[in-house]
């Protein structure tokens, strides 16, 4: 009989980035970690969609032995999902990413953070490059974009904060992570918004706390000074919005160490240089997350487009105004998937896991 922490493993790996298998075993011993065996079954008798307690034992056709409770102890551990509406509650099944990697932030301690950088070294960063542009998407910072050009809102991180009902910041777990592990960057931890129901689990979980618009926009502003790259999820209306470096974050970390990054995100921009404007002071060279600038023999600074992200840090850095990011070809541009489902679907597909 297979092992239930194996049938665990399989089902996360439907969802998401998934969770695939490890050859030296790192997968299992994460969700050892996580679950005790209970808890994994219980687990696998939920769906993404979400359920309440009687509904799940309807479905399933177990007898009622505090599973509501247990349901309730799991979620608040970041286990599950919970939505609270007019004090119904419903509870879904999570991916390991974004889920409950995120989750479990305020429990994070020295081992599971070297076990999640083991498990991502060695087998979960090659998910995470392949379905990386159907997951985040770098967004620019507004005011490296030409001024001719119009930012669609979907593409504005302030308007994205503005349309937002419930804003939440929560630290970042991958910078929390590798400041356990001793390998941060040091860039500014509570960066990582979440929107909508998302939201209210953070503040019920109390992994985040509820901000509003100007405060939002203020540690937008900070993070993105600092050489952050803003990230929401790939869609219209996004669920979350993240602020991610180079160094720590786990979709930019993975991305990085292939040859090119810019075929890897969801980006619909890249940088371009004013060659009689640049002054050499390589400024620029030294924010982008991606090491994709690097200075010519006349120290003119030259961007690899097979690396540049289109994220705008160069664009904010340059005091000489000699960088802008531009639109890119009309060939080369994406549309947003309207809405989260959508973004699922697509991403499901991507992977084979779906027609």
């Amino acid at each position: 009989m297979k092992d239930i922490y194996r049938i665990l493993q399989e089902r996360l790996d439907l969802y998401s980035f998934g969770f695939p298998k490890s050859e030296s075993g790192d997968d299992i011993t994460l969700l050892k970690k996580l679950f005790t065996e209970d808890e994994a079954g219980i687990f696998l008798m939920l769906t993404p969609k979400l359920e309440t307690a009687d509904e799940i034992i309807r479905r399933i056709g177990i007898p009622d032995t505090g599973f509501a409770a247990k349901l309730e102890d799991m979620a608040s551990r970041g286990l599950l999902f919970r939505l609270n509406r007019n004090g119904i509650l419903r509870y879904g099944a999570i991916p390991f990413m974004h889920g409950l990697v995120e989750f479990r932030i305020n429990n994070l301690d020295a081992e599971m953070s070297g076990l999640l950088d083991n498990y991502f070294q060695s087998t979960f960063n090659k998910n995470i490059a392949e379905n990386a542009n159907m997951f985040l998407r770098v967004i620019p910072v507004n005011k490296a974009v030409v001024v001719e050009h119009h930012v669609a809102a979907f593409d504005d991180a302030s308007q994205i904060l503005k349309n937002a009902d419930l804003i939440v910041v929560a630290d970042c777990t991958c910078r929390k992570k590798s400041g356990i592990t001793g390998t941060s960057c040091g860039k500014p931890l509570e960066t990582c918004f979440m929107f909508g129901s998302m939201a209210e689990y953070y503040i019920e979980n109390q992994i985040g706390r509820k901000v509003e618009f100007d405060e939002a926009v203020s540690i937008l502003r900070a993070a993105q000074e600092s050489g952050l790259v803003t990230q929401p999820s790939t869609s219209q209306n996004p669920a979350g919005m993240c602020n991610c470096c180079g160094d720590c974050c786990g979709v930019l970390g993975a991305i990085k160490k292939f040859p090119s990054p810019a075929e890897l995100v969801f980006s619909n921009y890249h940088s371009s240089v004013n060659d009689f404007a640049c002054i050499g002071c390589s400024a620029c060279e030294e924010i982008c997350p991606m090491e994709a600038i690097n200075s010519s023999e006349t120290g003119i600074a030259r961007v690899d487009l097979n690396r540049c992200i289109g994220c705008g840090l160069c664009a904010m850095k340059c005091q000489a105004g000699a960088i802008t990011l531009v639109e890119k070809t009309a060939d080369k541009k994406r549309s947003v998937p309207a809405d989260t489902r959508e973004q699922m679907t697509l991403m499901a597909k991507q992977r084979g896991l779906i027609k």
